[in-house]
Parts: structure tokens; C-alpha cells; sequence
């Protein structure tokens, strides 16, 4: 019997890419469709040889001078659990008739990076994807324009291919995909050049995407059929656009509810007065109470982010600190002094309030408004 590895052309440690390789220049040239009657009992040795070192069990057991298409009869080396599960099962995976070239593309992720302003009310965005999309030449069918797929001669457009093996119970009928169309039952003569018979290309292509209000970084949209076109034209797959939203310079973002720290002179603190914030709805006017000390919070109702897919708005919270001045002149510090002595505060003595106290004197002045 020959040696597989001599009628492939290929040493003995080659890898299964360069076995392929070395099948698929083999097989085009020995085709009986190409060289003539003559080659086909060349071509079914080829055949022969590709069945048993593509399979890494049949490898195996070849390498260590078994038979690998079981002949030995019994659960010999030559007879592998793979052979078991043919004879039982009818081939790999019980597949009836040709497979189909066509198959779902890949899913695709981008990222998209966006404003806090647009995370909050929407938007509409243009995005550069590189996927893969329908060849424009062969539209999917891999075939140079001008020619088509050819049934396969080996299997007769089955895509598949008997023998008989020997197991325990005696000799046996397996199916097997066919080594010389890959189990489509079909051969491709002429494949297209511009996609190499993929039946698709890589090409980048614009897409519109619209941003929903209340998104935050992580947040992941699923546009349906925009992910890659499948091998042959196979359908496309999804595309998800994964959202970052970029730090603002002023708003932190906490859930639905935004925060911001506003900084006030003592003066304007004890007297009260208005402030004029920037939000991201425009100016909008606060209202700072006569007394207010450092971490007081003004809170602007509906003023936060959009509430993604139930609507309505969080709030912004306004956090209130307090300047103290460091640096009097002469004058300034006289008119302190002064208001001390009228306050009686020459000498004042710090008290210290328990958490709890503190926690519920706040909310007593709060619902007192003072």
C-alpha cells in the first residue's frame, strides 16, 4: 500500500494546513474533469490519503502503522471511537445531504464615545464600521461572473461518501463528509478573484445610529442585520454599538441624578443670595438661604438625565461650600472683629453635636425653611 504522506507529497511532521495545501493542488490538477480518465484512480488515492492524514485520530493511528479505516476488524487500533460513533450514527454529527456554504457573519462591536449632553437628551450619530459585506462582483455566489458552482463527480452532489468498515458487529456501511467538496456537494471551478471565492469582501461602510436618552458608559445597542455579511452571502449578523460617555467639566453623573459643587463667599452664605448655574437645560437661577453653611445641597427638580426607556428626568443637586476668606486687610478685618463683638463671638466656644443631632437638625431647618 502507498505511503499517504509520499502520495500527497508532504513529510511526515507537516501541519494540517500544508496537508490541505498539498491536497487541494493535487485535487485540481488529478480531477478527472481536468486531467482526463487517466487520473482518476490517482485522484481516489489522493482522496484515500487526505481522509485519513486530515483526521488527527486517523493520523494518529496511521503514524503508528495501524489501519486507520479499521480493517483489522474488533476494537483494534485502526478502529477509533470516531469509526464507533459513524457506524451508529451515520457520520459526523447524522448530517443528510449536501451542507450549505452559506452561514451566518459574525456579530460586531464598536465603541462609541458621546457627550454627557447627548447621553441625556439623544442624539444622532454617523459611524465608520469595517466589516464584511456582499461581494460586489460574484453577489455572494463565489463563482467568477460567467460561470457556477459544478456538482461534485466524487459523490454525485450528496456531499457525502460511504465505506465499509469492519467493527464488532461485522462490516458496516459509514457516511462521510466528501474529501473533495468539503460535504457541499458542489465544486467551485472558477472562484470569483475579487473575493477569492468567499462570497464576500472587507469594506468600511457608514452607518446612522440614533443615541436614546438616558444612556451611561456600557450601555450596548443592537442594531439587527448590521454585523457582518456571512461566508457565500450567507445573512449578516448583529452589530452592537457599545456606549462611553466622556467626563463633563462641571456635572458628575450618579445613576439618574446629576451632581455639581457650586463655591459661595462666606458673606453671600450668611446674607443669601442668587446664583446663576449653567446647566445643561441653559442658565438656570439658585436660590442660596440666608445661613447656609458648607454642604448644604440645592437640589433642581427634573433638571438630571433622561430615565432610559421609562422617561421622565432625575434631578440635579447642587452641593453648596462655603468660601472662608484667608487673606484681610486692615479695614476687613476691623468690620469681622466688630461683627463678632456684636455677636458676642470674642471668645467662641466650639460645640460638638453627635451625628444623629447634626442629621436631624438639618432636616429640622429644611421643612422649617430657614
Amino acid at each position: 500500500m502507498s505511503d499517504h504522506y509520499d502520495v500527497l507529497g508532504v513529510s511526515r511532521d507537516a501541519t494540517p494546513e500544508e496537508i490541505k495545501k498539498a491536497y487541494r493542488r493535487l485535487a485540481r490538477k488529478l480531477h478527472p474533469d481536468v486531467g482526463g480518465p487517466d487520473s482518476a484512480e490517482r485522484f481516489k488515492e489522493v482522496s484515500a490519503a487526505y481522509e485519513v492524514l486530515s483526521n488527527p485520530d486517523k493520523r494518529r493511528a496511521y503514524d503508528m502503522g495501524a489501519d486507520p479505516n479499521g480493517t483489522g476488524g474488533g476494537f483494534g487500533p485502526g478502529f477509533g471511537f470516531s469509526d464507533i460513533f459513524e457506524t451508529f450514527f451515520g457520520g459526523s454529527a447524522g448530517q443528510r445531504g449536501p451542507a450549505t456554504r452559506q452561514r451566518r457573519g459574525q456579530d460586531a462591536l464598536v465603541r462609541l464615545e458621546v457627550d454627557l449632553a447627548e447621553a441625556v437628551f439623544g442624539s444622532e450619530r454617523e459611524l465608520q464600521v469595517d466589516t464584511a459585506v456582499l461581494c460586489p462582483t460574484c453577489q455572494g455566489s463565489c463563482c467568477r461572473p460567467g460561470t457556477s458552482p459544478r456538482t461534485c463527480d466524487v459523490c454525485g452532489g450528496r456531499g457525502q461518501v460511504q465505506r465499509v468498515a469492519r467493527s464488532f458487529l461485522g462490516q458496516v456501511m459509514t457516511t462521510t463528509p466528501c474529501p473533495s467538496c468539503q460535504g457541499y456537494g458542489t465544486v467551485i471551478p472558477e472562484p470569483c478573484l475579487e473575493c477569492s471565492g468567499e462570497g464576500r469582501v472587507r469594506s468600511r461602510r457608514s452607518l446612522t445610529i440614533k443615541v436614546p436618552p438616558g444612556v451611561d458608559s456600557g450601555t450596548r445597542i443592537q442594531l439587527t442585520g448590521r454585523g457582518e455579511v456571512g461566508p457565500a452571502g450567507g445573512p449578516p449578523g448583529d452589530l452592537y454599538v457599545e456606549i462611553a460617555v466622556r467626563p463633563h467639566e462641571t456635572l458628575t453623573r450618579r445613576g439618574d441624578d446629576l451632581h455639581c459643587t457650586v463655591t459661595v463667599p462666606m458673606t453671600a452664605a450668611a446674607l443669601g443670595t442668587t446664583i446663576e448655574l449653567e446647566t445643561l437645560d441653559g442658565t438656570v437661577p439658585v436660590d442660596v438661604r440666608p445661613g447656609t453653611s458648607s454642604g448644604e445641597v440645592v437640589t433642581l427638580r427634573e433638571h438630571g438625565v433622561t430615565r432610559l426607556r421609562v422617561g421622565g428626568r432625575g434631578d440635579l443637586h447642587v452641593h453648596i461650600e462655603v468660601q472662608t476668606p484667608t487673606k484681610l486687610d486692615e479695614e476687613q478685618e476691623r468690620l469681622l472683629r466688630e461683627l463678632a463683638r456684636l455677636r458676642g463671638e470674642e471668645r467662641p466656644q466650639g460645640r460638638v453635636e453627635s451625628a444623629q443631632q447634626n442629621v436631624f437638625s438639618r432636616l429640622r431647618d429644611r421643612f422649617a425653611g430657614r
